[in-house]
């Protein structure tokens, strides 16, 4: 027999040896691997080992529309170690502790307006951020006028069940003043080139300004700078002027898009098979959200260096849709451009250096 059957009938016993072994073992083996797992992950905060500057967490990049790789919208925002987040869509709060943002030393979560989508995850946050954080006070919620009925909706629903985590932690984990949400309006005023910061600390500034997403009003965007660079967030808007000149040379732009020939069509099937009421939907959202080639332009006339699709409509299960989504960007923005995928990390740092994807799911 030839040299390389002998190898060949070699490799064969050792690959079964190794099933073998793998089989016989197979729990020391699953042990051994979460033990290491354990030492590696549990009790670290991983964002302590990024530089200084601004790091966005995209924590949700879908849409009401189910996606199942894709969490409501939300943005996980560290400047420097201030935690924030705006934002916070159904998943988004697994989504982000599995990419190491420090959720329970989140300062203030705020709301771009007050549709489900965009706040529906908030009990997840409220206990997460409570317990997780060992809260003195009750975390702060910015939004738009109707927000204390919201978030003194949530207080009451989550009071049972913060009854219990009292009696089981001990209030030294879950201390009752730090239970619940503490709602803040943000009041700009009507009218083209509304805006206001909202914090101005030293290195830190947040600022909101208005946006349309008319019929629901007020619906705010918002521009975060942080020792010279800077990220705004659109919110849900149409093509917004007010949004361009707030965005005037901010390093990244993450700016929702609905691409209008797929709602279309979607409404079309719909209708075709006797569901009119989704149809109608359908066809309803299609006045209230910026295409993705409105938000190229925006980008474009912004002068952003990095545009950044999220709350991206329809949901988009496979790469070879990217194409079709993006299809005239290219053409209205001369910069990169992304179709937002959760567990995405984007770092500015202080340093300087462009904004480029990383996957920060642990």
């Amino acid at each position: 027999m030839k040299l390389w059957h002998w190898g060949l009938i070699a490799l064969a016993l050792i690959a079964l040896a190794l099933v073998a072994a793998r089989q016989v073992f197979a729990v020391q083996i699953g042990e051994a691997a979460f033990k290491r797992a354990v030492a590696e992950n549990v009790g670290r905060d991983p964002s302590a080992d990024l530089p200084d500057g601004l790091h966005l967490y995209v924590c949700g990049s879908g849409s009401p529309l189910p996606d199942a790789a894709r969490a409501g919208p939300c943005i996980g925002v560290l400047a420097g170690d201030r935690a924030f987040i705006f934002d916070v869509g159904a998943g988004s709060i697994r989504r982000l502790t599995r990419m190491g943002f420090p959720t329970g030393r989140t300062e203030k979560l705020y709301l771009s307006h007050l549709h489900s989508d965009h706040f529906d995850g908030i009990g997840e946050l409220m206990i997460g951020a409570w317990v997780g954080g060992s809260r003195s006070a009750p975390l702060p919620v910015a939004g738009p006028e109707g927000v204390a009925e919201v978030m003194n909706g949530f207080n009451a629903a989550y009071r049972i069940d913060s009854t219990y985590r009292m009696a089981h932690h001990g209030p030294g984990v879950a201390n009752p003043d730090g239970y619940g949400l503490a709602p803040e309006v943000i009041d700009l005023p009507a009218g083209p080139g509304s805006r206001a910061v909202l914090l101005d600390e030293g290195d830190l500034l947040i600022t909101a300004f208005l946006v349309n997403h008319s019929p629901i009003e007020p619906a705010y965007g918002f521009r975060i700078d942080y020792k010279g660079r800077s990220a705004v967030i659109s919110g849900d808007t149409v093509y917004s002027e007010n949004l361009v000149a707030v965005s005037e040379g901010a390093d990244i732009l993450f700016h929702e898009a609905l691409h209008p020939e797929m709602v279309a069509a979607m409404s079309s099937a719909a209708a075709e098979a006797g569901a009119a009421p989704l149809s109608k939907v359908f066809s309803d959202i299609l006045n209230y959200h910026a295409s993705p080639v409105e938000a190229a332009r925006a980008a474009q006339s912004a002068g952003a260096g990095r545009l950044v699709l999220y709350h991206t409509v329809p949901p988009l299960p496979s790469k070879l849709l990217y194409p079709y989504f993006l299809d005239g960007t290219g053409e209205a923005f001369s910069g990169p451009v992304d179709i937002a995928e959760d567990g995405q990390l984007y770092s500015l740092p202080v340093s300087g250096g462009a904004p480029k994807p990383k996957n920060a799911l642990n």
